[in-house]
């Protein structure tokens, strides 16, 4: 017997989210070398690409008789980024302008909706392409495709104004339908990465143009606040406060200073956290190469300063430099093929010239070529793949922290649903369960957590709450209010965190065979914040990784203990790719707990093993709808309570 444990939260009022459920994203991918008219004017819409060095649009719209770089302050782009991103991306601007005008442009910033600010741009200065970096983050597609759809209403005489889509190509192969879906064996394909390209020289428009200025972080700040309505400005304070904040200001942990020291000349960590670095490219690129020379030893101060930061966020073998340059590298101050070229050329540097087949000689060149090579393989995976699952829904891209995570959204009316996998899957292991929920009027979100499946998996300390900051942020960033959760095995851990820590955000919890214990009489523990990773512990993962791969299909199967043959091959290889007949936990000890220490909760008993949602979805599936319609008519029916009787309909 599996168990299902129920539990309903106050109920909340917010404004939704309809998204439609067969909306998918045009991947258009247009080449930069295709007919273009030179004698006319080029737009250059920068978002996530903030620098002038290794950027093939600017190169290829230098050609152009007049360039115009724009930077639109769109609230629905700047949103997704935290305050020190804010931070980052502005200091990035000034930098960005300053290196336009010595190229003989400068960078215009507008704000507004990016299709406005674009169409009107484009109809004062009659200028018929558009550059634009490709994306695959979602919310982001669909600010290009709201782009190309005003660029089709926009006509002058001439040439018909277009969107013309560029990204950097990291490796030296076109056939992209061709890549592996495993890391291990795209490696193995040891692909040639390209050399980056110089700046172009530009020249500016004739005409008089207003070119704006950069704004201050707390001019943005208010910008960014005024569309906003009291419980959406609300939603957003919650994601500034980490778990550990949360922890502490409960009394439940004492707080820690974290201070690195005085702050240097030219240092390149720039923001009020001074934890990354920031600022231009040349900046960015000066600390980059402080970094590799980490075991050569220095005596400029600057770079003594990137030691330290080094050491401090070293918490596992090369996990160091996302934790610095991450941040620069997501607002594209840098390329990731830049990163690349400059790490082995220091390693050349470092060996007569020579590359040694049997690895790096410098642990941050490993740690920077690793990093930059993951990212462009999850992102080129976003890219390649049609992106539709079995049941022909559209796999999402969501970026968080930098980072990239796959959802799914179905369904156009009712409560929001929230679906979140266990250890070792993926959100398709709810294949059977999403369009019965769907069908039985919800909207249905599924997520692969950071990690997982085809999520990315960056060189991290993963920590019970960093997949719980991780689900809010995606409550508060994609749903957009409040959601019945669902959790199987480690994903209820995660969605009990959640609801523990912002209770706001979670309507109901739905536990399948959750991990983690029911403990009489416990307090907290305090949170340790040595987050490094002893070597006994490394060797151990490694060990149980192994074990894993060549044991998973007998794990499966008896997890599955009632209808084995749903632990099918397209479980087993995603798997390996990425009850009271529960073998995984004690079932029946922890409903005899759960009845006598959480009376509020509702259980469900179901014949069934550890994941009782994939291997009797009918049931599961009923129990799930009847709780949600249950918990929301109770919902209505206390909103109604409140309401004078004067005022109700008749």
């Amino acid at each position: 017997m599996a168990t299902l444990t129920l539990s309903h939260f106050l109920p909340h009022c917010l404004r939704r989210n309809h998204l439609p459920a067969d909306h998918r994203r045009n991947r258009c991918r247009c080449c930069l070398y295709s007919t273009t008219n030179e004698s006319s004017t080029a737009v250059v819409w920068f978002k996530q690409d903030l620098r002038v060095d290794d950027h093939p649009g600017l190169l290829a719209a230098s050609k152009h008789r007049a360039v115009i770089p724009l930077y639109v302050l769109d609230r629905r782009i700047l949103s997704r980024y935290t305050t020190e991103t804010l931070e980052l991306a502005i200091i990035a601007l000034e930098e960005l302008r300053s290196s336009l005008k010595k190229q003989g442009s400068d960078l215009m910033l507008r704000y507004g909706n990016a299709e406005n600010v674009i169409g009107d741009l484009v109809k004062e200065v009659r200028a018929p392409f558009v550059f634009v970096e490709e994306e695959v983050e979602h919310h982001l597609c669909e600010v290009v495709e709201a782009v190309k759809k005003k660029m089709d209403g926009v006509s002058f005489p001439g040439e018909s104004p277009r969107v013309v889509v560029w990204r950097t190509p990291f490796y030296e192969t076109q056939k992209l339908s061709d890549l592996p879906h495993s890391w291990e064996e795209f490696k193995k394909l040891n692909l040639p990465v390209t050399l980056p390209v110089p700046a172009g020289r530009l020249s500016s428009q004739e005409n008089e143009l207003q070119w704006g200025s950069v704004p201050t972080l707390d001019d943005l700040k208010d910008y960014m606040k005024e569309s906003l309505c009291e419980k959406e400005r609300s939603w957003r304070e919650m994601a500034h406060a980490s778990a550990e904040r949360i922890l502490m200001e409960r009394n439940l942990e004492p707080n820690v200073d974290g201070s690195l020291g005085k702050k240097v000349h030219n240092s390149a960590f720039i923001t009020r956290s001074r934890d990354t670095v920031g600022g231009g490219t040349e900046a960015v690129l000066n600390a980059l190469a402080g970094y590799l020379r980490y075991l050569e030893g220095t005596s400029r101060d600057d770079w003594q300063e990137v030691h330290a930061r080094l050491r401090h966020a070293e918490t596992r073998p090369g996990a160091s430099f996302f934790k610095l340059f991450g941040p620069a590298l997501c607002l594209g101050i840098v390329s990731r093929r830049r990163v690349h070229y400059e790490a082995i050329e220091y390693e050349k540097e470092r060996n007569a010239g020579f590359i040694s087949p049997f690895g790096y000689s410098a642990s941050t060149v490993t740690a920077a070529t690793d990093a930059v090579c993951s990212m462009e393989w999850y992102s080129l995976i976003s890219l390649n793949e049609e992106m539709i699952d079995d049941k022909r829904r559209s796999v999402r891209i969501w970026r968080w922290k930098g980072y990239l995570i796959q959802y799914t959204v179905a369904g156009n009316e009712g409560p929001a649903v929230l679906l979140v996998h266990g250890f070792g899957a993926f959100l398709e292991h709810y294949r059977d369960n999403v369009d019965s929920i769907v069908n039985s009027r919800n909207r249905v979100w599924t997520i692969t957590v950071l990690g997982f499946g085809k999520s990315e998996k960056p060189n991290i300390v993963y920590t019970e709450l960093l997949w719980s900051e991780m689900l809010r942020d995606f409550m508060i960033e994609v749903v957009g209010e409040p959601a019945h959760c669902v959790g199987n095995s480690i994903g209820g851990y995660f969605v009990s965190l959640m609801a523990f820590l912002w209770p706001d955000l979670v309507k109901s919890v739905v536990l399948v065979n959750s991990a983690g214990n029911v403990i009489p009489g416990y307090s907290h523990l305090p949170i340790s914040r040595e987050r490094r990773v002893p070597f006994g512990a490394q060797l151990g993962a490694r060990l149980l990784i192994l074990f894993l791969r060549f044991n998973v299909k007998k794990l499966l199967k008896d997890c599955y203990p009632v209808k084995p043959e749903r632990a099918d091959e397209f479980l087993i290889t995603e798997m390996l790719r990425a009850g009271m007949k529960d073998p995984i936990s004690d079932p029946r000890k922890k409903v005899a707990l759960l009845k006598e220490f959480c009376p509020g909760m509702v259980i469900k008993k179901v014949n069934a093993g550890h994941c009782p949602h994939d291997e009797i979805p009918e049931e599961v599936n009923h129990v799930i709808c009847v709780w949600i319609a249950k918990v929301d008519n109770n919902e209505q029916q206390a909103l109604k309570s409140l309401i004078p009787a004067d005022l109700l309909p008749q």
